[in-house]
């Protein structure tokens, strides 16, 4: 139980963190950018990425550093989270989230209570969010067997191209959803857009699981 409570503990801080870099970030680019998405954008995508590879290497050996409520899923799936276990991780998860969100308004002067009228749908926004995070697995399942300790440059690295190369800049994670619709600020997401959001996430997810359980089986030797 103690051990448990620990890696709870690491994934609440984790993805209060993260959550706050990407609102945070997202409000210090906006106001320093003078009108240009782009570079606010990019302000807000080197943030993220950055900040996915310190966390990740910092919180892997603890709770395995999942920060997204998708991934946690797949691990119950795979049996190397009891269900238990996965609720638990998905709980502290959308805690640390959104009192991420929370400390990210309080850092920059916003009120701390909002919610997001930040207009994110329609059928190219779902695709771009199921194949974003189908692209995030692949990249953890593969790269972890490929090259373990190479995961969390990987995982920020795919972000941060991510950001850029799907419509929905690359939420790819149902927990940084939620969060992101209580925020009115440059990353935020209507609460009504939300679910179409995860639900594609949690496609584009089992997916990939589909896809890995197949490309990464062991290797039949070449006689």
């Amino acid at each position: 139980m103690r051990m448990l409570i620990r890696r709870l503990a690491a994934e609440t801080a984790g993805t209060l963190v993260l959550l706050a870099t990407v609102v945070g970030s997202g409000i210090m680019a906006e106001r320093l950018a003078g009108g240009n998405v782009a570079i606010a954008l990019l302000g807000n995508t080197l943030a993220t990425g950055a900040m996915l590879v310190v966390l990740i290497t910092m919180l892997a050996p603890l709770s395995g550093a999942h920060f997204n409520p998708a991934v946690s899923l797949l691990f119950v799936i795979k049996r190397q989270l009891s269900p238990v276990e996965g609720i638990a991780y998905v709980a502290a998860q959308v805690i640390g989230a959104v009192v991420g969100v929370w400390l990210a308004h309080a850092m920059f002067g916003e009120a701390i209570i909002q919610v997001s009228h930040k207009l994110r749908s329609g059928p190219a926004q779902a695709l771009s969010e199921g194949v974003a995070t189908f692209g995030l697995i692949l990249t953890i399942f593969a790269t972890h067997q490929a090259r373990r300790d190479f995961v969390p440059v990987a995982v920020g690295l795919y972000i941060t191209a991510a950001y850029w190369f799907t419509a929905s800049t690359s939420f790819a994670n149902p927990a940084v959803t939620v969060a992101r619709s209580l925020t009115d600020t440059f990353s935020g997401i209507r609460p009504a857009d939300a679910p179409i959001f995860i639900t594609a996430q949690i496609v584009g997810a089992l997916l990939a699981l589909v896809f890995c359980d197949w490309l990464l089986k062991p290797q039949e030797a070449v006689i």
